[in-house]
């Protein structure tokens, strides 16, 4: 294909992928918005809630390897598609279980362990197929219009999921997501997966799964600067548990915040995520991508420990919403901030063959101590005062990424920063003669 067709054609996969992740978030999310007020409602546990949770995120867990594998030795486009029809028929089962029997948590619970595993393999056949669908210089771009998409479905599927609880049935909820699968299934379908793709699987289709994985591994252990950020990722999504489970009980619980307040703090952490998103996808791409990101850490590990401050400083009602509307704010644009330099750096670094197998390893060592992490900063809220843990983690965590990322790793990850600074200081010295 001539290059000038062949960028056309990255131009359409640009904003059909955009389009796409948009309408297929969006419906999950809704979908998402109506089950969790369905459950508490039903059955006012947190147990319950915490259950549909785990169905969510255990099966992405335990089969996040076995993904990554399969990603790398067959069609991604077929991954993508399959994922996308299955999640369609199990949300379509659930609307006919439910029209027929009434809806269960048994059945909730099935239907989530489905979507989610739908969700992982779609997820992680589009993020390695990124550098097959759009060229070289647009990948930060593309990247960047990812996450406005996702953006755009979280600041939006709250309201219009709120707007129609209470006056339309689950099954409505239902319809929706199997429209919204429907229309990701036709769009996905006209993309071209391998436009700019460098592949090669003749040695991979005489492997088995487990040699796969081990190739895997084995292509991981050699790549110094990924597995710093595995690490760091594993780390930060631990404390990151006492953001997950200390923001909403302090605003609720401890501070008294009104629940239509408290969702437009959610909804700042969104529009952050949203502006910064269509910053990057504007920007030329970001020249050193790891010191980007450590500082965005240090940002994020501040602002977790800034959340504590109104427990200690007390405010007046509207002092602490606006307070901690810029907080989220500024938290939505941090994380943008760390993950998408990374993301570019990743697409560009790691080969096309191990990419689905990376990226799944990636996934499953960042959720791997979640889950973990919410438990024991559970039982932590109820035995210390919230600000302490609040204050201790954030210290934690900076520690933790200023070591991890210190200057002599991100010099053998950014050789050009190295001589600046070498160049920097001949200059001093100069000078200073």
């Amino acid at each position: 294909m001539e290059e000038s067709l062949k960028l056309k054609r990255a131009t359409y996969h640009l904003y059909t992928f955009m389009i796409s992740k948009l309408i297929s978030t969006f419906g999950s999310q809704v979908y998402a918005f109506a089950i969790s007020f369905y459950i508490l409602q039903l059955t006012g546990s947190a147990t319950s809630f915490a259950t549909n949770l785990l169905c969510n995120i255990l099966p992405r867990t335990l089969a996040g390897p076995f993904a990554g594998a399969i990603t790398d030795r067959y069609s991604r486009k077929m991954i993508v598609i399959v994922s996308q029809i299955a999640t369609t028929l199990a949300i379509t089962g659930l609307l006919i279980y439910t029209l027929t029997s009434g809806l269960s948590l048994i059945a909730i619970y099935t239907t989530t362990s489905i979507l989610s595993l739908t969700s992982m393999f779609s997820g992680i056949a589009f993020t390695s197929s990124i550098t097959g669908l759009i060229d070289q210089p647009r990948i930060q771009k593309a990247t960047a219009m990812n996450q406005m998409a996702i953006s755009f479905a979280a600041i939006g599927s709250p309201a219009v999921g709120g707007l129609l609880y209470g006056t339309v049935s689950i099954p409505v909820f239902l319809i929706i997501f199997i429209l919204a699968s429907i229309i990701a299934v036709i769009l996905e379908s006209t993309m071209n997966f391998r436009l700019f793709a460098v592949v090669n699987k003749i040695e991979e289709q005489k492997e088995t799964m487990w040699q796969s994985m081990k190739a895997g591994i084995r292509y991981l252990r050699v790549q110094s600067t990924i597995l710093v950020i595995l690490w760091i990722s594993l780390l930060i999504n631990f404390f990151f548990g006492a953001f997950e489970v200390g923001y909403s009980y302090i605003l609720i619980e401890n501070l008294k915040m009104q629940s239509q307040h408290f969702g437009f703090t959610q909804g700042a952490f969104s529009l952050g995520m949203l502006l910064m998103s269509v910053y990057f996808s504007a920007r030329k791409e970001v020249k050193f991508p790891l010191i980007v990101s450590k500082r965005g850490i240090v940002g994020l590990g501040a602002i977790i420990g800034f959340i504590a401050l109104p427990l200690l400083l007390p405010m007046v009602y509207w002092t602490m919403f606006g307070y901690y509307l810029v907080l989220m704010f500024c938290f939505g644009i941090l994380i943008i901030t760390v993950n998408t330099p990374l993301h570019v750096m990743f697409q560009k670094t790691i080969d096309d063959d191990y990419k689905g197998r990376v990226f799944s390893i990636v996934e499953t060592m960042s959720m791997a101590l979640t889950p973990l992490g919410m438990v024991i900063y559970g039982v932590l809220y109820d035995i210390f005062p919230a600000q302490w843990v609040l204050l201790l983690s954030a210290a934690m965590l900076i520690i933790i990424t200023v070591s991890m990322m210190r200057t002599s790793v991100i010099r053998k990850v950014h050789p050009e920063w190295k001589g600046k600074q070498v160049v920097y200081k001949v200059k001093a010295r100069s000078v200073a003669r």
